[in-house]
Parts: C-alpha cells; sequence; structure tokens
C-alpha cells in the first residue's frame, strides 16, 4: 500500500508508500486559505528520508491489453516500502493492506496487476500484486509492502534502484483514464478549496475520498484517456504554478 502533497497550503506529501515510513510529509505552497493536513500519497523510507531519488524513466514499449491502454512492462527506477501504520488498513482497492503479503502500490497500472519487481543491487527478485496507490514521491516508481521489501532485502537502506516487469495484466479492467494529482488533505473543507481552484484554472477537477484513518480526500485535476495527456497536463501544472510534487496517476472508480 501505500505510497502526495498539496498545491495548497498544508498539504503535505505522503512519503509514497514506505516505513521507512512512521510518517508522511513535506513543505508545499499554501493555498490562499486553510491550512491542510498530512496526506496518504507520500511516506519517508527508514534511513533515506533525505536522499534526492533519481527520476524514473520507462525503457520498453509495451502492448495494448483488452480495455486497458498500454501500460509499460519495463521500468527502472526508485521503489520504497511501507508497513505500521497503514497496516490493517484500507488500501486503495478497498481492501485491508497487510504488510506481510506480496502487494504493491503504483500510480498508474490496473489493481491486480501482477509485477515482478528486482533490486539491481543484488539481483533479487519478487513477484507482487498491485492493490493500492502511490508512492507520491518525485522519482520513486512502486512501493512495496513490508514482506515483498525483506524478499529482495532492502528494509534496511529503505529505498533501492530497481527494474519492474509486468508479469501478468488483470483479465477484466475499465478502461482506463488518467489524472494528475495535486494534493491530499484530511479536512473537506480544505480539499474542496483547492478542487474549485484547479477547476477554474484547468477545467476538470474532483475529490477522491481515501478510507484510511483518519480520511484523506485526494485532489485530482484532468481526465484524460492517456497516460501521455496527462503528462502534459502535469507538465502545464508544474511550469505555471512552480508546485514540483505532482503526479500522473490513474483514475479508479
Amino acid at each position: 500500500m501505500k505510497t502526495a502533497i498539496v498545491l495548497a497550503a498544508g498539504a503535505i506529501a505522503l512519503t509514497g508508500c514506505a516505513h521507512r515510513k512512521t510518517a508522511r510529509g513535506g513543505p508545499a505552497p499554501p493555498p490562499p486559505s486553510a491550512a491542510s493536513t498530512p496526506s496518504d500519497t507520500t511516506r519517508p523510507a527508514p534511513g533515506n528520508t533525505t536522499a534526492e531519488p533519481a527520476r524514473d524513466s520507462w525503457i520498453t514499449p509495451g502492448r495494448p491489453a483488452t480495455g486497458i491502454p498500454e501500460p509499460v512492462p519495463v521500468e527502472m527506477g526508485v521503489a520504497s516500502w511501507y508497513g505500521h501504520p497503514y497496516h490493517g488498513r484500507p488500501a486503495a482497492n478497498g481492501e485491508i493492506y497487510d504488510m506481510e503479503k506480496m502487494t504493491a502500490a503504483h500510480r498508474t497500472l490496473p489493481f491486480d496487476t501482477v509485477v515482478r519487481v528486482t533490486n539491481l543491487t543484488n539481483q533479487k527478485s519478487v513477484e507482487v500484486r498491485i492493490n493500492d496507490r502511490g508512492p507520491f514521491v518525485d522519482g520513486r516508481i512502486i512501493d512495496l509492502s513490508h514482506a515483498a521489501a525483506q524478499a529482495i532485502d532492502m528494509i534496511g537502506p529503505g529505498t533501492a534502484d530497481v527494474r519492474t516487469e509486468i508479469v501478468k495484466l488483470p483479465d477484466l479492467a475499465p478502461p482506463a483514464l488518467f489524472g494528475v494529482q495535486v494534493g491530499a488533505f484530511r479536512d473537506r473543507g480544505n480539499a474542496e478549496r483547492q478542487r474549485s481552484l484547479m477547476e477554474k484554472r484547468y477545467g476538470s477537477a474532483r475529490l477522491v475520498k481515501r478510507n484510511d484513518t483518519p480520511t484523506l480526500w485526494r485532489v485530482l485535476v484532468g481526465r484524460e484517456k492517456t497516460e501521455d495527456a496527462a503528462g502534459t497536463l502535469k507538465t502545464r501544472i508544474r511550469q505555471e504554478t512552480g508546485e514540483r510534487n505532482v503526479f500522473v496517476v490513474r483514475l479508479d472508480s
């Protein structure tokens, strides 16, 4: 489970899904008013809270699957992991997160995609099922459960350079839509103010409720049919607002 921060005041970046990871947080420019609270989108890695992670990069073009827009099967970047306090809380797909199962969080892959993750330091690999969204930390590409991180010896470092490969896509998945996450708030009023500001500026924005403890409200901008189009919107938001911690995400129903 479970690896944002907001453009608005007081949003805090979840340090992706990781514990590394006992607290989520990070600075964000303040909105016109109101203070936001920590979001579910970012969490720091143990022993690695100050390191600047390398940017993620797609390596190999993928093939389209029925009902799913062409995901890229191989990705290189930084993985993190998360455990407490998210253990026992709802994951983004609605199931209860169990940190001792082989699962992971990813921002754009369909739920129930099976991914092989290889630690490039020691070449150890593990297969995980995507059941959560994250990590919402710039440069990180996947957030592993405690059990999965342990299997490839990355508990101590907290993060690792990895290669991820899609092993299996889900048999059924709704048509993909993508947006840009610009923040996550514990206070719905703060989230709504940010949503309204984004809607006026970019034409489409919505709140997504995350049934965490406490509840979190994610602010998602746009409704694009391709990940590339959402990436263009993300670039525009960064350029026009100066905010760096914005992320392309799949819009789950």
